[in-house]
């Protein structure tokens, strides 16, 4: 960035025009990814972006072309974390791209809920679990959140476990490791020692369709789809997890906002005790959590 020229444009301008683009593209937050859009390009954060606005700063000509880029290809509903390349998730930053489900904000309340349990259990090195990790969130965030803790992951996707991967070696957390394996086989030799399974499992119906083309066009079906309930890999999570936890070991389960009650009973119904549902930020019902006997 520098002081506006004859051979260069306005940044403000230029994020004034991308916004406006975006906004017609129907996305919600037009400015932001506009200007997340630009300090990605520059290499630096969105408030030294706005700040270079204010004082009138200028962006190159090669600059300009690479927002215009993106912005047509956001103008597209591609997410914002694929032409970034990373996705904000508590304090992390994860890389993130096509092959992969893109963490959403509504799942750190997950990630809250494990941490909270596995900061809680009897152990001088609680072990937690969790299943179909995709790009490491909620492994990464309890290894770090909860260092003394031993954190194992399983995924059984080759495209995202090449993302998992990559994030585990760039979090560089020790006692944390991921294993390419189909989760009703991962750990057999953690069976009855782990005190925390977390999982964000694929949850929506088959015949549903989801609302956000981010979602519908670009994250990998295999991440979405659950079965014709939506619920085919919560039971399965629910039966490692019976497998792996020792008693009174935690289970925190994420899916959407109208499968909590039939989640408690299938839990229930399968020997947890105590499963509970509980909101997102949004007030929305977002994870159940229940008890191992």
């Amino acid at each position: 960035m520098s002081s506006p020229s004859a051979s260069a444009a306005s940044l403000a301008a230029a994020l004034r025009s991308a916004t406006e683009r975006l906004t017609r593209a129907g996305i919600a937050d037009a400015s932001v990814d506009a200007e997340l859009l630009a300090a990605h390009i520059l290499g630096t954060g969105r408030g030294a972006v706005q700040a270079a606005a204010i004082r009138g700063d200028a962006i190159d000509a090669q600059d300009a072309r690479r927002l215009d880029e993106l912005v047509a290809r956001r103008e597209t509903r591609e997410p914002l974390q694929h032409l970034t390349g990373a996705a904000p998730f508590r304090h992390l930053e994860l890389r993130v791209g096509p092959g992969v489900f893109v963490p959403r904000p509504e799942t750190e309340i997950v990630a809250q809920l494990a941490i909270d349990a596995l900061s809680a259990a009897a152990s001088p090195a609680p072990i937690a679990v969790d299943l179909g990790t995709g790009s490491g969130a909620l492994a990464l965030a309890m290894a770090t959140e909860v260092p003394h803790s031993r954190v194992f992951a399983a995924e059984n996707s080759v495209e995202a476990f090449v993302w998992a991967r990559q994030n585990f070696a760039l979090v560089g957390a020790d006692n944390a490791r991921v294993a390419f394996v189909d989760i009703e086989r991962a750990f057999p030799e953690l069976n009855g020692q782990v005190s925390v399974v977390a999982s964000n499992p694929p949850y929506v119906p088959d015949a549903a369709i989801p609302r956000d083309p981010e979602v519908r066009l670009f994250d990998p079906p295999a991440a979405l789809y659950g079965g014709a309930d939506g619920l085919d890999v919560v039971r399965v999570v629910s039966r490692v997890g019976l497998r792996l936890t020792h008693p009174g070991g935690s289970l925190v389960i994420e899916h959407g906002e109208w499968q909590g009650a039939a989640i408690r009973e299938l839990l229930t119904a399968d020997g947890w005790r105590a499963a509970s549902t509980h909101p997102d930020l949004t007030s929305r019902d977002r994870a159940t959590t229940a008890i191992a006997p």
